[in-house]
């Protein structure tokens, strides 16, 4: 037993060592990174201090430059002629046109290097040199450049957040017709973020960006008109907004499949937040790869499928990706072969575009009866690769596999009724199958289905239904990634570049960012903002998001107009709000809130009976709610029944005395203090 019980020390001792290296290796890395950013940060705001004031003298001296040319023609004339001085003048500006060619290619160079670098970086280190190739960029006058400048400074992707800086950038682009300058000076101009509160000047600058082709300024503009936010409610304008930008995404979506952007809500209760189901914490993530690596083959293709598409926070990785995928394929999966096939059909770094592997794993899959596998088949037929185009053949699979419920096989069989692709055109079948895939959230039968409402074809027109389907295929476009980076930024307690990012998202209509920007307003943690405007704007933002049917958020405004933040105090529109969320969401909150208004006569008229109820209600609707509706019950019989006691021993004329007048105004405080005491007193005796 002695040399067992030794191993097993040792065992100990080395996994101790081995966390011990690790940690200290994890913090040099950190160090290493803070160094690095710090360093680079400098180096970028040096850049982007001289870019400003370049910008500024470069006018200065283009006017010195017309004074002095101008002086020197006149002068030119009486001496030379005017033959010497044309061809003199030709000279100067072919040299002058000469460098500027030569000035502009090397900040196009520069800034294509940046963007490869970024895109494919993976450290902060990397972020910071792609970074530093953009400010030298933009030194040289490129524009794109100086716009991924001015986003950095104004989001806080790189460094410290800058947002006067920004703006100084943004307003000199807007001068140089950039759309994307012309929307984040709307943006910040709504919020009165650094600028002036002007709705009317946001406006102008949205109608600016769209006209510009800034698909996030059309996206405001839909929302807004379909809301009636600042401009008149309009359903067709909204329409035609929103149409421009779906039209957009669907045409990204055919090329590739579009990636799911996980949108974490901060108003879930802290020890759901910090291990939230939508990102996938590092000590979860290694304990996934454990087990992959031990064999199991449903992890092998979960992790597959998360580096394939990049979710739950981790990194697009097709090497990773096709790594487990292969791992699981051998050990007999279905599923990781459809997936291995897909990647070939597709191409990537990792698969190379190859017809006849992609048909060889697809048929490996669907021979096992797999959904994903016959898909594959019937789009490897569709679209004649690899095979000849055989629409009969491809119907079969499609059908195969949309009976298995495959979302994306539905989706393909709706688009070849509503096209007449190999069978006749048929919108009732069409529409069938679009909305089949449409409740699995496949996005382009959603962008289908809202062509098919716009124009009324297949099925009565509603222009209401397709902008809330365009507007769902919208939030699917590359912005909504910011959800993930404002998420990491709240983490870390970068609240203010947390709040911006989330600011514009909800700017843009998306629900969940406007109830995160309002709850990070609430809790006045944010530096951006005045401390006074924070609960009128959370308030504004609460509202928008009650109105895209958050129950959450009805309740807050009903919680706003209780206790007077942001607004007048109001108890009648409090009860409004909160009999809305007991009507239409069953809210528990919303319950207890309006049984304690019920119960006190506050904003409506006083009913112990409905109180009772309502806090009953609000037990049965949630377990959180059993301790407090106890309480709560347990104060109103007390005080009804010393009401009675009062009522019975005393003469008519202390009929009408009121327990505020006896107790004071917190006599329901000291009711319930009394309740507890008594409670305590009863379970001690019970003990001993």
């Amino acid at each position: 037993m002695k040399p067992l019980s030794l191993l097993i020390e040792i065992l100990i001792i080395l996994g101790v060592t081995i966390k011990t290296i690790e940690a200290e290796k994890h913090d040099e890395r950190r160090k290493e990174r803070n160094v690095t950013t710090q360093v680079s940060v400098n180096q970028t705001q040096q850049f982007l201090s001289h870019i400003l004031e370049r910008r500024k003298l470069s006018e200065v001296i283009s006017k010195r430059e017309n004074f002095l040319d101008k002086k020197k023609n006149h002068h030119k004339i009486r001496i030379k002629g005017i033959q010497n001085k044309d061809f003199l003048k030709r000279s100067k500006n072919h040299l002058k046109t000469h460098a500027k060619k030569n000035f502009t290619d090397e900040g196009d160079q520069l800034f294509k290097m940046g963007t490869k670098i970024l895109q494919q970086s993976k450290s902060q280190k990397q972020k910071a040199e792609a970074y530093l190739l953009f400010a030298k960029a933009a030194d040289m006058g490129n524009l794109k450049a100086m716009e991924k400048m001015a986003d950095a400074l104004l989001f806080g992707n790189f460094g410290t957040q800058n947002i006067t800086a920004a703006i100084q950038l943004y307003e000199s682009l807007a001068k140089e017709g950039s759309y994307k300058a012309q929307n984040a000076l709307g943006f910040l101009s709504s919020y009165g973020i650094g600028m002036e509160y002007d709705q009317a000047k946001a406006l102008i600058y949205y109608t600016f960006g769209s006209a510009g082709g800034s698909m996030m300024s059309q996206m405001i503009l839909g929302y807004r008109y379909s809301s009636g936010i600042n401009v008149l409610q309009n359903c067709e304008v909204a329409l035609i907004h929103y149409k421009k930008v779906a039209d957009y995404i669907a045409d990204k979506l055919e090329k590739s499949e579009g990636i799911p952007v996980e949108k974490v809500r901060l108003t879930e209760r802290p020890e759901n937040l910090s291990s939230n189901s939508e990102i996938l914490d590092w000590d979860v993530y290694q304990y996934y790869k454990f087990l992959a690596e031990r064999g199991d083959v449903q992890t092998q293709v979960s992790l597959g499928q998360l580096h394939l598409i990049g979710r739950k926070g981790l990194d697009q990785d097709y090497y990773k990706a096709l790594y487990y995928f292969l791992k699981a394929a051998k050990a007999g999966s279905a599923n990781a072969m459809a997936f291995i096939g897909k990647m070939y059909l597709e191409g990537n770094a990792a698969a190379p575009q190859n017809n006849t592997t992609a048909f060889k794993y697809f048929s490996m899959a669907a021979n096992k009866g797999n959904a994903i596998g016959l898909h594959g088949l019937g789009l490897l037929y569709f679209y004649g690769k690899g095979v000849p185009v055989n629409y009969s053949e491809a119907l079969k699979y499609f059908q195969k596999a949309a009976e298995k419920g495959w979302p994306n096989a539905q989706f393909q069989l709706g688009f070849m009724y509503y096209s007449g692709s190999g069978v006749w055109k048929d919108y009732k079948l069409a529409f069938k199958y679009f909305y089949l895939a449409s409740q699995s959230g496949q996005p382009l039968a959603i962008y289908y289905l809202a062509e098919m409402y716009a124009t009324g074809t297949g099925v009565l027109r509603s222009c209401r239904t397709a902008v809330e389907l365009y507007k769902g295929v919208c939030e699917l476009g590359h912005w909504a990634e910011k959800f993930l980076t404002a998420y990491f930024a709240y983490k870390d307690g970068d609240i203010d570049s947390s709040l911006i990012q989330y600011a514009l998202l909800a700017e843009m209509g998306y629900e969940v960012a406007q109830s995160n920007s309002a709850f990070i307003l609430e809790s006045k943690k944010a530096k951006i903002l005045e401390k006074e405007k924070m609960y009128p704007m959370a308030l504004l933002l609460w509202n928008r998001a009650a109105v895209q049917g958050n129950a959450f958020a009805r309740v807050k405004i009903g919680d706003y107009h209780y206790y007077g933040y942001g607004t007048k105090k109001d108890y009648q529109t409090a009860a409004t709000h909160y009999s809305i969320a007991v009507d239409k969401y069953h809210s528990a909150q919303a319950m207890f809130n309006l049984a304690y208004m019920y119960e006190h006569g506050l904003g409506i008229a006083k009913d112990i009976h409905l109180a009772r109820r309502l806090y009953d209600m609000a037990a049965q609707t949630s377990p959180d709610a059993h301790i407090p509706v106890f309480f709560a019950l347990m104060k109103l019989e007390t005080v009804h029944m010393l009401q009675d006691i009062l009522l019975f021993n005393f003469t008519m004329r202390w009929k009408w005395m009121k327990l505020d007048n006896i107790l004071g105004p917190y006599w329901d405080l000291f009711v319930i203090g009394l309740i507890v005491a008594v409670l305590i007193f009863l379970l001690r005796n019970r003990r001993m």
